[in-house]
């Protein structure tokens, strides 16, 4: 975990030198001064020597400015640090994000991934500035005093150790009681994260649902239990400051009486009580301190493995040694294919898969909620791996591909399909950024998206809202389409995207896959047997398996699943789920 989070230091480990170092010059300065405070009181002051006074003072002025200096240099480079750390992390993860396929993703969820990015991150940049600065200079500040005090006097120094010793159990006592509520605080925070982005997401249903009250008091649960948790942390913690401030005004009391004593004794002088006094709130303050980085210690080694999951989350998919970086053709072919989600899982998702597509054919994929349909196309373009068999594309095993040479060569559209904010022209060049304005018209023309744009008032330069919220549902499926046909592709997926559109426009948008991109495969899974029956072949999945593949017309003769369906619908009583 601590070798993840300083791989990340990278081009900031100087100043992250530099910051530890100008902390131990400003503790040797401000171990000096106090002995030429004392030196002032006994050789200037009470002899009188008034030239002693103007030099020694003198050099006490020149070791604050030093001290302010190193002080000031230690908070720039230990801020520049920081905040460097925390941008490395940040970049590190989405980047690695970026290379997650889809089971790795799965082991994460989308607020559990957003607190890690921002809250988490904030916590490392917090604890390492602090431990640039403080935990350099807190223990060095803290052993030089107490060694200056025992050189200066022994019996009292020996206040000081006596006073450091019960601190120190008093404040681990605390701390280890602080400690496992800190821990349970950021997994507190993906639930609070996760309700307020389902809310944001949903806001459209939760208002048609009127469930507004209900949505604020889920909020509030999270909120609360994020309070309650740092509530009992810092109910312990509170006690500290009185603890400190009990022992810092006794180790006070008893070093005045007895170097009063001393004093009067011969055996001190009234300069280096001053000195000791100032060594003994040093000494205190110090450990006062290290309690606080312990503290942020605590809260940032939670914040520290979060982080680490996903820097050492390794991707499930990975380019080969010499991978292909040409698709020769959209032909597909699945040989004795398994596959599951999960390694470990008892049943199979898909099971005994058997396919050979033709390139440029058209197919036509039917089956019920969780016949695996999705599932099926899902690998194809290797946004998973089979468990078992091989599946080709092109007559080449998709294992074997270069991965962005693969998938920009197999568009898919994907259930939920998703929009980005900008124009509609910065959305259909997601398919190919090269795409000039024509290309992109001819490809909405292609999904009949033309229709709706062309009645905007801005046209193709229309803003599209975050998630595409201000264009309707079939709207959004047809720039989906569109960004997806961009590509060029050999092989084009629609999974039940045109579930929004109304079946006039459906068809239209098929007579134009049909007559425009004829070499390009297209597999199109629905739940109307209007959106496939035109397709050269239909594919009937059930239960994860095949249970016809054939052409529509032979289908309705020798296929009970697809014949039900077609008199269903065309009777007149819904989609495939009836």
């Amino acid at each position: 975990m601590i070798k993840t989070i300083a791989g990340q230091i990278k081009e900031f480990t100087l100043p992250s030198i530099l910051t530890p170092l100008c902390m131990i010059g400003e503790v040797i300065c401000e171990m000096i001064i106090p002995i030429l405070m004392g030196q002032i009181v006994d050789n200037g002051i009470q002899a009188g020597n008034m030239e002693f006074i103007m030099t020694t003072g003198a050099k006490m002025i020149v070791m604050a400015l030093l001290g302010l200096a190193f002080g000031i240099g230690g908070g720039y480079f230990g801020s520049k640090a920081s905040a460097g750390l925390a941008r490395n992390l940040r970049e590190a993860m989405f980047v690695r994000i970026q290379d997650f396929s889809f089971a790795n993703i799965d082991h994460f969820s989308t607020s559990g991934l957003v607190t890690r990015l921002t809250t988490d991150v904030t916590n490392i940049q917090n604890a390492y500035q602090m431990l640039l600065r403080m935990a350099m200079r807190s223990p060095i500040s803290l052993i030089t005093a107490m060694v200056m005090s025992f050189v200066i006097s022994p019996r009292i120094a020996s206040i000081y150790l006596a006073a450091v010793i019960f601190l120190s159990l008093v404040m681990a006592f605390i701390m280890s009681r602080a400690t496992r509520y800190f821990k349970q605080v950021f997994e507190r925070y993906d639930d609070l994260n996760e309700s307020v982005q389902e809310n944001v997401r949903a806001i459209r249903v939760v208002k048609a649902f009127v469930r507004e009250e209900y949505e604020k008091t889920k909020f509030t649960r999270a909120a609360k239990n994020i309070y309650d948790m740092f509530v009992k942390a810092e109910g312990n913690i509170v006690f500290i400051s009185p603890v400190m401030m009990g022992t810092v005004y006794t180790c006070i009391m008893l070093i005045s009486w007895i170097g009063a004593h001393m004093i009067v004794a011969g055996n001190l002088t009234t300069g280096s009580l001053m000195t000791l006094l100032t060594y003994c709130m040093n000494i205190l303050m110090s450990l006062m301190m290290l309690s606080m980085i312990f503290v942020m210690m605590t809260m940032s080694a939670a914040s520290a493995r979060r982080i680490s999951e996903v820097l050492n989350e390794v991707p499930s998919l990975q380019n080969p040694a010499e991978p292909v970086i040409e698709v020769k053709d959209g032909s597909i072919d699945f040989d004795d294919v398994d596959f599951s989600y999960r390694e470990d899982a008892r049943e199979m998702v898909l099971k005994d898969i058997n396919l050979h597509i033709k390139s440029g054919e058209s197919i036509g994929i039917i089956g019920g909620t969780g016949s695996a349909k999705s599932s099926l196309v899902n690998l194809i373009s290797r946004l998973y791996d089979v468990t078992q068999g091989s599946l080709r594309v092109g007559g080449v095993d998709v294992r074997d591909y270069d991965m962005e040479v693969l998938r920009d060569q197999v568009s898919v559209v994907l259930q939920k399909n998703v929009l980005f904010s900008g124009t509609i022209y910065d959305n259909l060049r997601w398919g190919n950024p090269d795409a000039t304005d024509e290309e992109c018209r001819e490809a909405c023309r292609m999904a009949c998206a033309d229709e709706f744009i062309d009645r905007m008032p801005d046209g193709y330069e229309t803003y599209i809202e975050q998630g595409g919220s201000n264009v309707s549902g079939g709207q959004k499926q047809r720039l989906c389409i569109a960004r997806a046909l961009l590509k060029k592709p050999k092989v084009l997926i629609l999974d039940d995207s045109t579930s929004a559109c109304d079946t006039a426009t459906d068809a239209r948008i098929h007579h134009a896959f049909d007559t425009m991109i004829p070499d390009t495969t297209k597999l199109i899974i629905a739940q109307r047997v209007a959106s496939v029956e035109h397709c050269d072949r239909i594919l009937v999945m059930e239960n994860g398996r095949v249970d016809a593949f054939d052409t529509p017309e032979n289908l309705l003769k020798t296929n009970a699943i697809y014949r039900e369906v077609y008199e269903s619908q065309t009777g007149g009583n819904g989609d495939f789920d009836h």
